[in-house]
């Protein structure tokens, strides 16, 4: 068995290793990797694969899309996945949690990302940071990690953010502080010891925060809807992209089922990456209150699509376009205010 599929099915069971691995199209490099230590890339790949499983188990119209292309015999390219983190300011922590993207960088970079490019979110009051993969950016899903600057908001705000998110703990145990810094130092990992470390570097994108208050909830999204979802939702997954060719015939397609896909698709200034996405799963979460708790339907995650042309950079080499755009992810990031 490869490296990969072990990995991936010691974290979700063979049966959902098999299907999930049969679907995404994997290169085939580092779904052969099978003799001596674990690379680096395909932990990454690994660590995706059992992401991109969570983010479906989440989104059924993002299930319903991929187990029709799995029944066509087509493949899903995972283009990225993306998640939100809470920067107090100042470096200052979010509870037992590095600031901000900070509390990822620690396991992306020693996994061999890098930031290939901030992406301010100004009408968010957050900042994007796209994370690519050194040895494949093309092949290995990218991390959008944005971070929202409560320092922006209102002192009212800042108070309550506090009183959220200061709970927020560490997923990261031993076994994993151990794989990262072999990552870090050798680019590659025992196999045990990467077997040991997945779950708890998976644990890291979950919401790790404590009970939440309805009225906290209910101050945080009259300000900002991204910070009440990062209150319901924390680190998971916000969306996870499939890569196509055409992502305009697949709108078209989708609505033509009925499903509830985003009214236009979202162009890049330079026009070589287009998105659209189908609208949030609403979801039921549960609410502290002074009467006892409360349950309450709520804005999830989704499914996104993205087609990105190939170019001449400067050095006169074809690449695939693998940059995201500021206004592209603000119209994307409007998915969740409503599911």
């Amino acid at each position: 068995m490869s490296h990969l599929a072990t990995l991936v099915a010691s974290a979700v069971g063979q049966k959902a290793a098999a299907t999930i691995l049969d679907v995404l199209d994997i290169a085939p490099p580092l779904a052969a990797e099978a003799e001596g230590p674990v690379s680096r890339a395909v932990f990454a790949m690994a660590l995706n694969a059992v992401l991109f499983h969570d983010i479906m188990g989440r989104v059924p119209l993002g299930a319903a899309y991929v187990a029709e292309r799995r029944a066509a015999g087509c493949k899903v390219l995972f283009d990225h996945g993306a998640l939100r983190t809470i920067d107090f300011g100042d470096s200052a922590p979010t509870g037992a949690l590095p600031a901000g993207h900070l509390a990822f960088a620690r396991i992306l970079e020693p996994l061999g990302y890098q930031v290939a490019d901030l992406y301010p979110l100004d009408r968010l009051k957050m900042t994007g940071r796209a994370y690519a993969h050194l040895d494949r950016p093309e092949a290995i899903p990218q991390f959008f990690v944005s971070e929202l600057h409560v320092e922006r908001f209102s002192p009212a705000f800042q108070v309550i953010a506090h009183a959220v998110f200061d709970s927020t703990a560490d997923a990261l145990g031993v076994e994993a502080q151990r794989a990262l810094a072999a990552f870090a130092t050798e680019g590659a990992c025992d196999l045990d010891a990467a077997r040991a470390a997945l779950p708890q570097v998976v644990a890291a994108f979950e919401r790790t925060h404590g009970a939440l208050r309805l009225e906290h909830y209910q101050a945080l999204l009259a300000e900002s809807a991204e910070a009440a979802w990062i209150a319901t939702e924390g680190q998971a997954f916000n969306h996870a992209t499939d890569r196509v060719a055409d992502v305009e015939a697949v709108a078209e397609g989708q609505k033509g089922l009925g499903r509830p896909v985003k009214d236009k698709v979202e162009v890049s200034g330079s026009g070589r990456v287009r998105q659209t996405a189908f609208k949030a799963q609403p979801v039921e979460r549960v609410f502290v209150t002074d009467a006892g708790e409360v349950t309450l339907t709520v804005p999830g995650s989704f499914h996104e699509f993205i087609s990105r042309d190939r170019f001449m950079d400067e050095a006169g080499v074809e690449r695939l376009d693998l940059r995201f755009d500021s206004g592209n992810a603000q119209g994307i990031f409007k998915m969740t205010r409503t599911g």
